[in-house]
């Protein structure tokens, strides 16, 4: 139904994935192509593909445009665009885009490490992090893969296990911003390229809130993760999304966040597990993506 709605007014080619990775190869081959608009339907692991391969050797005026029509478990970016939850309502907006010419130029963050492949680094559209959101990530891939489902009970199980993980054996990280002073010791480090970063419900989850698409990346870095420490930021989370605190590190606006450690450690961006690294540096992107809206 979606695909007739959109075929009605533009010249569609339709492309269904069957290996991690297609979405990245399609939409670099459209690139590639001339076409002018690549539409993502699916969740936010399908966006951040099918953004990588239209910004694959980079950002050029000519690349397509992206639409989004949400389709997955997680729908952050779109949810963070405006777009509907709803997949008709958001064809809806889409075709009344294409229409009319409404469009976004967006910021995007960009991870560079050793675990990304080509070593040019890999693009992230609303967060990535180091520490215990990205132990939950990798713990749930490895769940998938042995079958289960990616329901809610299955992320706050392994959520409950990493943290248990990481109070009995605590992460060390370095951080580095602009203009400061190296932090050390931190504990966990969570990079936003927009804000809301999730959504519990229909309630919007604030690490960051001056952070948007038009300006730099944010910082929340925790330099502790013990019970109170942890508490009273998941409770100043929930109640006003603006956390404050001595043992949160926070920055709204910075061009790049610099990330080392001794041990390795997991890293995500957009909820998509990277692997294992000792150094990592996410930079800030201007104007990089036309997005349909």
């Amino acid at each position: 139904m979606l695909a007739h709605a959109l075929a009605s007014d533009v010249k569609l080619e339709i492309i269904e994935t069957c290996y991690r990775g297609h979405a990245a190869d399609a939409a670099s081959h459209a690139a590639e192509g001339g076409f002018d608009l690549v539409i993502a339907h699916g969740g936010d692991g399908t966006v951040n593909e099918v953004v990588n391969g239209i910004l694959r050797g980079g950002p050029r005026p000519d690349k397509p445009m992206l639409g989004v029509v949400p389709g997955g478990s997680a729908n952050v970016f779109a949810g963070a665009l405006g777009i509907p939850r709803d997949p008709v309502e958001a064809t809806h907006v889409l075709l009344q885009s294409i229409e009319h010419g409404t469009r976004r130029r967006i910021g995007l963050g960009q991870v560079f490490s050793d675990v990304v492949e080509g070593g040019k680094g890999r693009w992230f559209t609303f967060n990535a992090g180091m520490g215990l959101d990205a132990d939950v990530v990798a713990g749930v891939e490895k769940k998938r893969a042995k079958g289960r489902n990616a329901s809610p009970a299955l992320y706050l199980s392994v959520a409950i296990k990493a943290y248990a993980q990481n109070v009995r054996k605590p992460q060390h990280f370095t951080v580095e911003v602009p203009g400061e002073p190296p932090f050390n010791d931190v504990g966990m480090v969570f990079v936003s390229n927009t804000d809301p970063w999730t959504y519990f419900g229909d309630k919007a989850i604030q690490l960051n809130p001056s952070t948007s698409f038009d300006g730099g990346l944010g910082l929340s870095a925790l330099k502790t993760l013990r019970v109170p420490t942890v508490g009273r930021y998941v409770a100043q989370v929930l109640a006003t999304g603006n956390p404050k605190g001595g043992n949160l590190v926070r920055r709204d606006d910075v061009g790049y966040v610099r990330v080392k450690c001794e041990e390795p450690a997991n890293l995500q961006v957009d909820g998509d597990f990277l692997g294992r690294t000792t150094a990592v540096e996410f930079r800030a992107v201007p104007h990089a993506l036309t997005v349909a809206v």
